[in-house]
């Protein structure tokens, strides 16, 4: 039985919309389930520009693809850090005033994960090579992607490779290496080429022939790395470089230690473009030559490539110091202290179990050693979205590290703080008052050239306000308010009385704005963005009464450095009251704007599947149209704002606008299914649950290639925890369970106040445990219940 909400949409739109397919794996053979692994049993060159996101190792600092140690085969090339980029100006068709005027985009630093075998003088390269084994696994425990392999060489030796790769958690710019050769049958000459190479300007630009595709990263023509040093010395070399517009500096170097018997000998070779350390080996039968390797990386926009160079020096000293071995220890700990904060337990499928635990290592690589940066739409995986950090991370990822490593959330709140001076020059060139935050960028500038579907999400300053809230209802740190967070909640608050205005109804209304929601651009009165500016209005005005009434210097201070008075807080609450939010009785739902009702509904099931994803294939007036969303703009509303909502208003809304969605958002699957396990639709949030799950593990959405969608790997989590735990926090921790029939129990732990919080929940019931010494009250579906300190174990029945 159709509900009327199904009803009115099927006149509408006379077939119901065709969802995206379940996600494929490759075959269990192929890619066998281990709960704390993600293995490779076959080198695939049909899955290689996926496999290279996959098993790309990152530290949120420094981020390696996973290409082989050979140098090919390789779709992609990528050794990134973090907020390292090249600038270039905006070619516009047609040039107006406020447009954004300088692009930014991440670039390749010199590539050291390069180290080259010849057995008799012939290259081991996977696709031609016979091999009578093969495996690659990346450890989520031990942090490190490892490769076994024995070739069967041309010259009929047997040469067993073993190779390990990390990127350190507790060494910021150190990644690691070891690479051991074994022929196993008979002598041999063995030749191994250890490389740093500058593949940004060395490799030719873009070979590869792509259609065109927004979401993906500028080539540059020009030269992006200018040489300005290069060092050598036994078996390190360091080089260094300046990028020819943005006018930043880089050092990369490496180091090199060999353990064996064999004989050998060393020599260097170095250009303005690659540094080559060789080693040529007189390899005894049985016999291993293992070679360890360590590279570092710098970068700064003010210090010299030299000063940074002596850094690295000191980098590849400390690591050979502590050698490779103890390196690998220390990520297995760093690795440790992180599984036991953030892990979550999926009883009854170990193939989910296996996807969800990868999803969480990717976390973990995109966010560990963030400091002075945010995190990229890709993190350091890909070069997808050019490197630019989004409203994704406050919203998506945010709440992730808030209950789980909330020092990490800080440091992104602080980040924050550090653009507001181009936030505010942002808002006055758009004659706007207090702060309004770029939709995308690296270096604080607006980097979006599309401001129909980019500045125009001024949403943006509100998600800003939420994940501040978030982090300080998770943490009760308040401390943040005084430090910096104070100020960015209040310039970012002040410009919604300036951008919007009192209607003669009474209302307050935010016209010519675009909500999450990229195929409907430049609206009057977006239900996510008036609901949203409600809520941080509120929620600024609140802080600033309390700054007040419990820090008066503080305030004092305020109102000298920002000009805040009590008259404009006064203003934030009358519009907050006043705010206009679009409501269609006929339908019963929430417009998503205030005239989406009134366009045609895009008929999704005759759309060809090839035709998906929209906007590679439609000019952008053709989508604006009509109703079809690629991201869940109400849906999420929904979601972040539950408590603006009855139960009713969420079903109907979401029987609405669910049939809209065209999927062509990785953004949409988590919020979908948060909220249709929240309203009893069990098989919609499986359905979408497991679309965030495999977004990248079965290439979901068709661009795994360009890296890991980060954003629906902590959308992922959420729907763990905020959807099928039902999680929420107000003032207080409530949970209404809706535990799948796919999974038998679901355990995973928060960090709230400084303590931690163990949850279990199965069919039956709910169990709380908490590792702290003050008691905390939390609520499950109402029931109010204290869980004690020192473990003792709280269980609700859920009948």
């Amino acid at each position: 039985m159709l509900s009327d909400v199904c009803q009115k949409t099927l006149l509408r739109n006379e077939v119901p919309p065709m969802k995206p397919r379940d996600p494929e794996l490759p075959p269990e053979h192929d890619w066998p389930i281990d709960p704390w692994r993600l293995i490779e049993r076959r080198s695939s060159q049909r899955l290689l520009p996926r496999t290279e996101t996959l098993f790309a190792v990152a530290n949120g600092f420094l981020g390696m693809r996973g290409n082989p140690e050979e140098g090919r085969p390789v779709r992609d090339h990528g050794t990134l850090v973090n907020g390292f980029h090249e600038t270039w100006p905006i070619e516009h068709a047609e040039q107006a005033y406020g447009l954004a005027r300088t692009g930014q985009t991440i670039v390749d630093v010199p590539d050291a994960k390069i180290i080259k075998l010849y057995i008799d003088d012939e290259p081991l390269y996977l696709p031609s090579a016979p091999l009578s084994s093969y495996e690659r696994v990346l450890d989520f425990r031990a942090g490190t992607l490892d490769r076994s392999l024995v070739w069967d060489t041309p010259s009929g030796k047997l040469v067993q490779v073993r190779s390990r790769r990390l990127t350190s958690l507790r060494h910021r710019h150190l990644a690691a290496f070891t690479y051991e050769v074994t022929v196993l049958n008979a002598d041999a000459p063995v030749v191994i080429s250890s490389q740093l190479h500058n593949r940004q300007d060395a490799t030719p630009p873009d070979e590869r022939g792509e259609q065109f595709d927004p979401r993906t990263t500028e080539t540059f023509t020009r030269r992006v790395l200018n040489p300005e040093l290069a060092r050598e010395g036994d078996q390190r070399i360091v080089m260094g470089y300046r990028t020819s517009r943005s006018r930043m500096t880089l050092a990369a170097g490496m180091e090199h230690e060999v353990t064996t018997r064999n004989a050998y000998q060393v020599s260097r070779e170095v250009t303005d473009d690659v540094g080559k350390v060789i080693y040529t080996v007189q390899a005894k039968a049985g016999e291993p030559f293992r070679l360890d390797k360590f590279a570092s990386y710098h970068t700064s926009d003010t210090v010299p490539s030299h000063e940074l160079a002596d850094r690295a020096d000191r980098v590849l000293a400390r690591g050979t110091e502590v050698g490779f071995d103890r390196i690998v220890e220390d990520q297995a700990e760093d690795c440790d202290a992180f599984w036991e904060r953030a892990d979550v337990q999926v009883g009854g499928d170990e193939r989910v179990q296996q996807a969800v635990r990868w999803n969480l290592f990717q976390l973990l690589q995109a966010a560990q050693r963030v400091e002075n940066t945010s995190i990229p739409a890709k993190g350091l995986t890909g070069h997808g979205y050019q490197g630019h950090y989004f409203w994704d991370i406050d919203i998506y990822v945010m709440p992730f590290l808030c209950y789980t490593q909330p020092r990490i959330a800080k440091n992104i709140l602080r980040w924050r703080r550090s653009l507001l001076d181009h936030a505010r020059e942002r808002a006055s060139e758009l004659d706007h008052h207090g702060a309004l935050y770029p939709w995308r960028t690296i270096n604080g500038e607006e980097a979006s050239a599309y401001y129909q579907a980019g500045t125009a999400q001024y949403h943006l300053n509100a998600d800003i306000a939420y994940a501040l809230e978030r982090y300080v209802e998770a943490t009760g740190d308040r401390s943040i308010l005084g430090e910096s967070g104070a100020e960015v909640l209040a310039e970012t608050a002040r410009l919604w009385c300036n951008l919007g205005f009192h209607a003669s109804d009474g209302t307050f209304r935010l016209h010519g704005v675009t909500g999450p929601d990229e195929y409907t651009t430049l609206v009057n009165d977006n239900t996510y963005t008036n609901l949203m500016a409600r809520h941080h209005l509120r929620f600024a005005a609140r802080v600033m009464r309390e700054i007040a009434e419990e820090d008066p210097n503080r305030a004092a201070v305020l109102r000298e450095d920002i000009g805040l008075a009590e008259a404009e807080i006064v203003e934030w609450e009358r519009a907050a009251d006043a705010m206009f939010v679009p409501y269609d009785s006929w339908w019963g739902v929430h417009p998503q704007d205030a005239h989406f009702l009134e366009r045609n509904v895009w008929d999704i099931k005759a759309t060809p599947q090839e035709k998906f994803p929209l906007l590679l294939h439609y000019h952008p007036l053709v989508i604006y149209r009509h109703q079809v969303l690629k991201q869940a703009d109400m849906i999420m509303a929904l979601c972040l704002l539950g408590d603006d909502f009855d139960t009713e208003q969420k079903r109907r809304n979401f029987e609405y606008y669910e049939p809209l969605t065209t999927g062509d958002s990785s953004l949409s699957p988590p919020v979908q299914a948060i909220v249709a396990a929240e309203i009893g639709q069990h098989a919609a949030a499986m359905h979408h649950f497991r679309q965030s799950l495999f977004m990248d593990l079965a290439d979901v959405a068709g661009n795994a290639d360009h890296g890991v969608h980060v954003a629906c790997a902590g959308g992922t989590w959420q729907i763990l925890v905020n959807g099928f735990a039902g999680m929420r926090n107000n003032h207080v921790l409530t949970f209404d369970p809706r535990l799948p029939s796919e999974f038998d129990h679901l355990a995973f732990k928060l960090t709230v106040r400084a303590q931690t919080l163990h949850v279990t929940l199965t069919h039956r019931e709910i169990s709380f445990s908490l590792s702290g010494v003050q008691p905390l009250d939390v609520a499950v579906r109402s029931k109010r219940v204290t869980v004690q300190p020192y473990g003792e174990r709280t269980t609700v029945p859920l009948t």
